[in-house]
């Protein structure tokens, strides 16, 4: 019997595959547990369709983040926080700060946890930061941190 696996099965295949099934295996276990459906033209054309907008949207998706990266790639984020004696900040300057700060200037949204710093930001100076927009698409942006 041809299934559509609706999970991974182990030692079936994994989730939106068209398997072959022994008609138990699939009448007794995968139906009833709603692991698999069976795979009638209208179920196969449904899981093509939705496999189609899932590519679209993923496409969608890396077009945007080379959109982002073409701008963000090469440009300055300046920030301003007090310091001490020998430039030494008060603090740090966090992912955060500098996520706000791009919004603010290129009117791009970025989760903070996409921001990659080498070395903590605990002082006056310009520093490389790495910004992970999409799978395989960074960009490479400095940061200028300036004292009040």
């Amino acid at each position: 019997m041809k299934v559509i696996l609706l999970n991974d099965v182990k030692g079936s295949g994994k989730k939106g595959e068209i398997v072959n099934i022994s008609d138990g295996y699939a009448r007794n276990f995968l139906l009833p547990k709603k692991l698999a459906k069976e795979a009638t033209p209208g179920a196969i054309n449904e899981l093509e369709n939705a496999k189609k907008a899932m590519q679209h949207k993923l496409d969608e998706e890396i077009k945007k983040a080379k959109k982002s990266a073409e701008i963000l790639n090469g440009k300055p984020v300046k920030l301003v926080a007090k310091a001490g004696e020998e430039g030494r900040l008060f603090g740090s300057i966090t992912a955060k700060e500098i996520v706000t700060e791009i919004k603010k200037i290129y009117d791009i949204s970025i989760d903070k946890r996409k921001i990659f710093l080498k070395n903590e930001i605990k002082s006056l100076g310009t520093y490389e930061i790495e910004v992970k927009l999409h799978n395989g698409i960074t960009a490479k942006m400095k940061v200028f941190v300036t004292e009040e």
